[in-house]
């Protein structure tokens, strides 16, 4: 039997059918946390019967929203920062905002926090450290160097990574990932994105979670047995034990 890993960031759009997505998954050895964002990720990630983060991401900044802490739900998220598209200081100014009354919520409920960062490290190492979260969280889909890494690893951040490293233009990602200590390392699908070589081009799915931690595992020397095993214990100790399952 393969060991068990953890899909720690997967989104269900509504043409997902989430059941059989976790059913295959099960089948595979892979348990999964559904994540939120957005009004329709929130209703999805809930419906699942996964263990679930709900949450608004930067798109929703300036939009009304409302936290409610459900059952089966274990984290905030995904929230956090993006300037991809553009900064402007009214976009930070909206997008700090946004996050305060978000993390002010995580703190409320004693909850970690699911963050997003793109294009924004100055942004999000700075609203991180004011916010000073007792439970901290992890950043997703990692793809920063390892001086950020060393940072965000400072205030008590874990760090995941996605299928990106196992792409052929990510040799800078792929030394932060041998740089992260391994009891502070989780790994995500961000399914329907990024798929992991040698699945790259389809939708991707939790199952295919289990080509990164093959990826990592050996691009850290490490049997898949033991990489598993910690990545397991690191999701317990940043989510909790209603993360992992049984």
């Amino acid at each position: 039997m393969f060991p068990w890993l953890i899909d720690t960031h997967c989104h269900f759009d509504p043409e997902d059918e989430a059941s059989k997505l976790l059913k295959d998954a099960h089948e595979c050895a892979v348990r999964v946390i559904a994540v939120g964002g957005n009004e329709v990720n929130n209703q999805t990630a809930m419906q699942s019967g996964a263990p679930f983060a709900w949450g608004y991401d930067w798109s929703c900044a300036g939009c009304a929203v409302t936290l409610t802490r459900l059952p089966g739900m274990i984290a905030v998220g995904e929230l956090g920062f993006d300037f991809h598209r553009g900064y402007s200081p009214e976009a930070e100014q909206g997008q700090r905002e946004h996050f305060a009354r978000q993390a002010a919520f995580a703190r409320c409920e004693a909850l970690p926090v699911i963050i997003h960062t793109r294009e924004a490290d100055e942004v999000t190492v700075s609203a991180l450290h004011e916010a000073d979260l007792p439970k901290a969280g992890v950043i997703h889909s990692f793809t920063g160097d390892c001086a950020l890494a060393r940072r965000l690893l400072d205030l008590g951040y874990f760090i995941s990574f996605s299928g990106i490293v196992t792409f052929r233009n990510a040799d800078l990602l792929r030394e932060t990932a041998k740089y992260v200590p391994m009891d502070r390392l989780l790994i995500e699908t961000d399914a329907p994105y990024l798929a992991p070589v040698p699945m790259r081009g389809k939708r991707n799915r939790p199952a295919y979670v289990r080509h990164t931690a093959d990826f990592l595992a050996a691009l850290r020397g490490m049997t898949l047995e033991t990489f598993a095993q910690q990545t397991l214990e690191n999701t317990r100790h940043c989510f909790g034990a209603d993360a992992v399952g049984g």
